[in-house]
């Protein structure tokens, strides 16, 4: 299955959907904010790693937000294909977003375990890693 990233500075969200992903046959990553996502992705710092076949990120958190990591994301070439989904407690925060391509979906918290299931599995290709 994927490798998805999961992007969230309430370390009990990041249990819960570690748990829902993994159930589903996938691995799991998480950074607590923007930052930690960017080093793991070899953004900030520049490095050569692995990339996720998926991103799934909250928006508002310390250090860098959700916005600020999704930016940082489409602007470097190695990054930018990777498809996001957003995840949020604020219902109008997608006018906050340039709705770019690899924006696949906004999920809002409290989310539904089928929902988060559900925008994982149209975001993925069937069978394959896009990377």
């Amino acid at each position: 299955m994927a490798q998805i990233l999961v992007v969230d500075d309430e370390e009990d969200i990041r249990t819960l959907m570690r748990a829902i992903l993994e159930a589903g046959g996938h691995t799991v990553l998480t950074a607590a904010n923007g930052a930690e996502a960017l080093a793991l992705v070899g953004v900030d710092p520049a490095a050569e790693k692995p990339l996720p076949d998926l991103i799934i990120s909250d928006v508002l958190m310390p250090v860098l937000d959700g916005h600020a990591m999704t930016a940082r994301l489409i602007e470097n070439s190695r990054t930018r294909q990777i498809p996001l989904i957003i995840l949020t407690a604020r219902g109008g925060t997608r006018d906050l977003f340039k709705m770019s391509a690899n924006i696949k979906a906004f999920i809002e918290k409290p989310f539904n375990p089928k929902a988060l299931r559900d925008a994982v599995a149209q975001t993925l290709p069937l069978g394959d890693s896009p990377h």
